[in-house]
């Protein structure tokens, strides 16, 4: 009887043990995990399920990637940005999740931080939504900041530090093979201007620019069988200040500007327009043969979503013709 007994209550163990959902197999030392990063160093007992992000420009990675975001800084509501203040790229797949706002207008909120109880903050290094002043006060409430630094660095770069950190890796992967795959697929359904490009940064907030050629833009123009050409070298003399982008005055764009096309960053129809009828830029090639594309709103930075509206902005104006039989 007792034989019976333990046979069956080792076939019912192995009836719950098939029915279970399988899970991802992890070695024994993939928890608790010591994650290098812009402050320093952050040791995470266990993959985080509650996390909240300090910065907008960040908050679309962690969305592509499938990760548990429970609430996100919102900028000042306009024309890039949703009711809320979240990015128009990803607001809605951020409402999808249930997204909440961390607090508003780009305001920190200490207080707003510790009452959505994450168990990882993440923080960028740089930039207008940066809180990296306030890491110190945030740490001293024992809460776990990760801070990264997308002003030198591609969305798919921070993709794979926050997929260390969350232990999304697979899904950061993912992310970025879905872009590369719609990347290739752009590349084939589109016929790329001749000549080089550059890539033109107009009148935003009063500033001109012109993008790298390394930079995150060029390398997305460049896998769509796009040549860009950056700032000449004669002109380095003239940049005020440098990142992914040159900058320099308005009246050094005539000289600044190489390619026989251009793409306007953070631009619509409007701003091609505006472009068109500056007379100090009347006798580039671009202008006269007005060869001058908007890269679109979103397309300040470039991140999993407003990459894939820059690629099928371009899909639109450069389809490769159909040729149908007559």
């Amino acid at each position: 009887m007792t034989s019976l007994t333990a046979r069956f209550a080792a076939l019912a163990a192995l009836a719950l043990f098939l029915a279970a959902p399988l899970q991802p197999a992890r070695s024994a030392g993939d928890w608790p995990r010591t994650i290098t990063h812009e402050g320093g160093e952050l040791v995470l007992a266990s993959a985080p399920q509650r996390i909240v992000s300090t910065t907008p420009s960040l908050t679309g990675i962690l969305l592509a990637m499938k990760a548990p975001v429970a609430a996100s800084a919102a900028t000042t509501p306009g024309s890039l940005t949703d009711d809320k203040g979240f990015f128009s790229q990803w607001a809605a797949e951020a409402d999808a999740g249930g997204v909440e706002v961390l607090y508003s207008n780009l305001a920190f909120d200490l207080e707003a931080v510790i009452g959505s109880a994450p168990d990882l903050v993440v923080v960028s290094a740089t930039g207008a939504d940066s809180v990296k002043a306030h890491l110190a006060e945030l740490q001293a409430q024992d809460l776990p900041v990760i801070v990264l630094n997308y002003s030198n660095q591609s969305w798919q770069a921070i993709a794979r530090q926050l997929g260390e950190a969350t232990g999304l890796e697979a899904e950061a992967e993912a992310a970025i093979q879905r872009f590369d795959a719609m990347a290739a697929s752009t590349a084939k359904a589109i016929v790329p201007p001749k000549g080089s490009v550059s890539i033109v940064g107009y009148n935003i907030g009063g500033s001109y620019s012109i993008g790298k050629p390394d930079s995150p833009h060029a390398r997305l123009l460049s896998s769509l069988g796009m040549t860009v050409a950056g700032l000449p070298d004669n002109m380095r003399g003239q940049v005020t200040r440098s990142s992914d982008f040159d900058l320099i005055s308005r009246e050094n764009l005539p000289a600044a500007i190489q390619g026989e096309t251009v793409f306007l960053l953070r631009a619509t129809d409007k701003d091609v327009e505006a472009f068109l009828a500056d007379p100090v830029l009347a006798n580039l090639p671009a202008v006269r043969n007005r060869q001058v594309y908007p890269l679109g709103p979103s397309s300040h930075r470039i991140d999993y979503y407003s990459g894939q509206e820059i690629m099928s902005l371009i899909a639109a104006r450069f389809a490769r013709p159909r040729f149908t039989n007559p």
